[in-house]
């Protein structure tokens, strides 16, 4: 399967949409799924939304749980990539990123604070 990296600067505003949970890799026993070396693969849902466009919400699998990244807040996503896929007469895109971690945001007042100590 080819991977194909995606500039994620052209997809403006990323926000968690489906906090982090573990990618569960069969349905019937709940077997969680599993990276080569035994960690634990995480499916995090993503709201992309470039200017001018429709929301758009995208799955992206990440190794290691990502930490402090919450339903509704702004994340950076690093490395991802982008993997076509077929299986029978089943087709689509999944993503993988090499991390996912939260913006971190500027307390109310505080850039006005700074404003006003210059």
């Amino acid at each position: 399967m080819q991977s194909i990296p995606v500039d994620t600067t052209r997809l403006g505003v990323l926000r968690c949409a489906v906090a982090p949970e573990p990618k569960i890799a069969n349905f019937e026993s709940k077997e969680v799924k599993k990276d080569r070396d035994g960690n634990t693969v995480y499916s995090v849902g993503v709201t992309v939304r470039q200017e001018g466009r429709r929301v758009s919400v995208i799955e992206i699998s990440v190794t290691g749980e990502p930490k402090g990244v919450e339903e509704g807040h702004e994340v950076k996503v690093t490395g991802l990539e982008a993997f076509a896929w077929a299986m029978g007469d089943r087709h689509g895109i999944s993503f993988r990123a090499a991390a996912i971690t939260p913006v971190p945001t500027v307390p109310a007042g505080s850039a006005q604070r700074k404003a006003g100590d210059a």
